[in-house]
């Protein structure tokens, strides 16, 4: 066999073992030693192609694109720009971090190149949930999400940890095979140990804490309306905005009882509503605040595109809109709606899918104002709140929209504001594959582990589902059925370590990266000169 051929067969294999997990085939446990493929190219090209330093990236970029066309293929359905733009340059990020610790091996120790490795991809992963582009999607942690019963201690490290724990399982698995090849027995069998300590004491904790934690709380009574309108037909061109209302009516008129506390209705499940009228008199409106009155401890909690106006005493915000009818300047929010018997609280969902309710760097590049992708019945930036919000009830919820729920600082900012559980609507009806709706719902159980807040997700399509705080899926319903959901959650106002701490680890990262590329750069150019 050639070594090209070899090189392509590793740069694949790497690809084919990082998809599995996200495409529920084989157990999340395989990431453990899913880079090995990648450690196997890089070492080999190390040895055989010092005079080629770019020829690693061309086959890590092969990797690592075919990785995210296997397990995020269906993005497809919305955009096949959107698949194209997120796929290179997720790709290309991830290639230039194993880039650089390509080089950083040939000029510096295998130590240094090996935690230089490490610290630059925790600090990729942290800056990518952070900068105008953000897709973490494929966080290596996010992958054993489907397996939560082994990472419950994310409520101390956050999904970073996992990211930790995979690397440093990758390179130790590496390091068993290159002894392996040298037939070095005792380094095999300190190796092989110091691994199933790395591998073995973390799940031991995790199961043991899993057996043992202890919800605490109040009971709340959760029904979850799941209107199954196909977002592509139904939603926008099919039915009336007034047979959707009835949808919306009918599941919660059947599924209520008088110890109901929130009915809870997926993103955009109400059409267009203003946030300058009077929210009593809108016809989208009021049904639900009917239905309040006659029981005072129930509440709603909708997804809905608002409108609201801009002030002329203001300056304009980068996504305002021109309505040259009413002469007026305004914005548009993907939100969520707590409607009781007298009001309406408003939460502006705040973190935006790049490209398809937002463009990038449009801050900077105005002309690119107009075209973010057309889903969801918009097309155009959306607007955003600056900070996480909370609605105020008997108890204190924190609202989620859809892509927000892969964010476990931002979810962790929320519960900081006093949230003693979630609410997640989503429209999952973009997802039309088993992967794609099924890897939201399990990210979300990650999210649970890490504040230990329960979540009653609704989804337009499916899953809807009630998550305790371990991450259990308590109930779920099926995907594409017109149905509901009826169960109980518990509260929780503890804090968590992660809660308290944010993504520690990412920081921790990001400065150990600064610090050790500074000491690459100054060792490149001391070796020039001599």
């Amino acid at each position: 066999m050639s070594s090209s051929l070899r090189h392509i067969l590793c740069a694949v294999s790497a690809a084919f073992l990082l998809s599995l997990p996200w495409l529920g085939i084989f157990p999340a446990w395989v990431l453990l030693f899913a880079l090995f493929p990648i450690l196997l190219l890089e070492d080999e090209l190390s040895q055989n192609n010092r005079g080629n330093p770019y020829l690693l990236f061309n086959y890590l970029f092969l990797s690592f694109w075919l990785w995210h066309l296997f397990t995020v293929w269906w993005v497809i359905k919305v955009t096949v720009w959107g698949i194209l733009f997120l796929s290179i340059m997720n790709a290309s990020c991830m290639s230039f971090v194993w880039w650089l610790f390509h080089r950083m091996k040939q000029k510096c120790s295998l130590q240094f190149a090996y935690i230089a490795l490490i610290a630059l991809w925790l600090s990729f992963e942290f800056l990518h949930h952070r900068w105008e582009i953000e897709w973490p999607w494929l966080c290596l942690g996010n992958g054993l999400a489907s397996q939560h019963k082994i990472v419950q201690w994310y409520e101390y490290t956050g999904m970073l940890g996992g990211t930790l724990w995979i690397l440093i399982s990758n390179m130790l698995v590496f390091s068993i095979w290159k002894k392996i090849k040298s037939k070095n027995f005792v380094a095999i069998i300190a190796r092989s140990f110091l691994w199933l300590l790395v591998i073995f004491i973390p799940i031991f904790w995790s199961l043991n804490r899993y057996n043992n934690y202890k919800e605490e709380g109040d009971h709340v009574e959760i029904t979850l309306l799941q209107p199954n309108i196909n977002p592509f037909t139904e939603k926008f061109s099919g039915l009336s905005a007034e047979e959707q209302l009835e949808k919306l009516l009918h599941l919660s008129d059947s599924l209520v009882t008088s110890k109901t506390d929130f009915v809870i209705g997926p993103e955009t499940c109400l059409p267009q509503i203003s946030e300058d009228a009077v929210w009593s008199e809108n016809p989208f409106i009021r049904p639900f605040m009917e239905r309040a009155k006659q029981n005072n401890s129930l509440n709603f909690i909708l997804g809905a595109m608002t409108r609201k106006n801009c002030r002329k005493d203001s300056p304009l915000p980068v996504s305002a809109r021109f309505d040259e009818n009413a002469n007026q300047w305004y914005q548009l929010f993907n939100s969520a709606l707590k409607i009781d018997s007298s009001s309406v609280q408003v939460y502006h969902k705040s973190i935006l899918v790049a490209g398809v309710e937002k463009m990038p760097f449009q801050r900077y590049f105005k002309f690119l104002k107009n075209h973010s992708l057309d889903l969801g019945g918009t097309t155009g930036s959306l607007g955003t709140q600056a900070e996480p919000g909370v609605f105020k009830s008997n108890y204190t919820i924190g609202p989620v929209i859809c892509f927000e729920s892969i964010f476990g600082q931002y979810l962790s900012r929320i519960v900081k504001k006093g949230a003693e559980f979630f609410v997640v609507i989503t429209n999952d009806g973009w997802l039309q594959s088993a992967s794609g709706y099924s890897q939201h719902l399990d990210v979300a159980r990650i999210r649970a582990i890490e504040s230990r807040r329960s979540i009653a997700r609704s989804a337009n399509t499916g899953i809807s589902a009630l998550i305790n705080q371990r991450g259990d899926i308590i109930s779920k319903t099926g995907w594409s059925e017109e149905t509901g959901l009826r169960g109980t959650i518990q509260t929780n106002k503890q804090v968590t370590f992660y809660v308290r701490y944010g993504d520690f680890i990412g920081r921790i990262a990001a400065f150990v990266a600064t610090l050790l590329l500074l000491y690459f750069i100054a060792q490149v150019k001391s070796q020039k000169k001599v």
